[in-house]
């Protein structure tokens, strides 16, 4: 089977990341593949959940759940120099990937991670690094990061499972910077009052996973299509992004019903190939408007 070649790749992808540049009523927005998106604004960039090896393919290629890319890695992490903050969601490798984040904080010396404070012990034994160096969040809580606000929202994949803290394992992030609030979900199904407590964040972009749950799949699932549209619809978000699919050929789910539900219900979104970048800029009255690509 041949791979999906990303929309921009290594030198060309880096050479995007230089030609975006804007006021802070713009953002950039490029998918990385699986749950990973890099966000510029203002020169700083943030880095949700990144997934760029080839770990999990090389672990399972010899049982009986093969990790079968199927798309191209965007780039290589050790390029991306120039990042001061990251982010896991949950411990599942292609949520924390020693094999990203390791060459990522050699090139970034003042690199800081947040993570689900629940999962502290683990990421300091995966990544090798000091227990108290991860910035820790739990549902509910917030951090100031740089020049992001991070808040902590419970995610259920597909349950809300806690330590014996009652700190939550599964975290989505909503962030504040400037006149900007975007969500990532992480890994979750829907789950009772998710909506309530979303909603008064007034998300500009929701950045949700469509790959669904399939017991035969044999691992925690996530929202699908349908489910994610009408999340982002809930909580009037003015923009929707799906991700969590093609990745892997076992677990993964085509757009188009994620498309068809946004369409349905007047929900505005944007699709993008791996590599691609995705521009809004917000007007002084809140209007917020989607460029493609330059």
């Amino acid at each position: 089977m041949s791979l999906i070649k990303p929309f921009l790749q290594e030198e060309a992808f880096l050479q995007d990341l230089q030609n975006a540049t804007g006021s802070e009523r713009v953002l950039h927005i490029w998918w990385l593949g699986q749950s990973g998106f890099l966000l510029e604004w203002q020169s700083r960039f943030l880095l949700f959940d990144p997934y760029l090896s080839d770990s999990l393919t090389k672990k399972y290629a010899a049982t009986s759940k093969p990790h079968i890319r199927m798309t191209e890695r965007v780039v290589a992490p050790e390029r991306l120099d120039f990042v001061e903050v990251a982010t896991s969601s949950h411990n599942h490798t292609d949520h924390l990937d020693g094999e990203t984040l390791c060459p990522l904080m050699e090139v970034n010396s003042d690199l800081q991670l947040v993570i689900p404070e629940a999962n502290r012990a683990f990421v300091a034994e995966r990544l090798g690094c000091d227990l108290s160096w991860p910035v820790g969040l739990d549902d509910g809580d917030y951090r100031e990061v740089d020049a992001f606000r991070f808040h902590g929202i419970a995610a259920a994949h597909e349950e809300l499972e806690r330590d014996e803290e009652g700190q939550c394992k599964f975290l989505g992030y909503v962030v504040h910077f400037g006149p900007w609030t975007v969500y990532h979900s992480g890994d979750t199904v829907h789950y009772s009052g998710l909506v309530e407590r979303l909603t008064p964040y007034n998300v500009d972009v929701a950045i949700l996973p469509i790959n669904g749950s399939k017991p035969e799949r044999k691992v925690a699932g996530n929202l699908n299509g349908i489910e994610a549209a009408t999340l982002a619809c809930a909580i009037n978000a003015k923009l929707a992004i799906p991700c969590h699919y093609e990745m892997f050929t076992f677990n993964t789910a085509p757009p188009d019903t994620f498309i068809a539900a946004a369409t349905a219900l007047e929900q505005p979104v944007r699709v993008l190939e791996a590599g691609e970048r995705c521009t809004v800029e917000k007007s002084a009255a809140g209007v917020m408007t989607v460029r493609s690509s330059a």
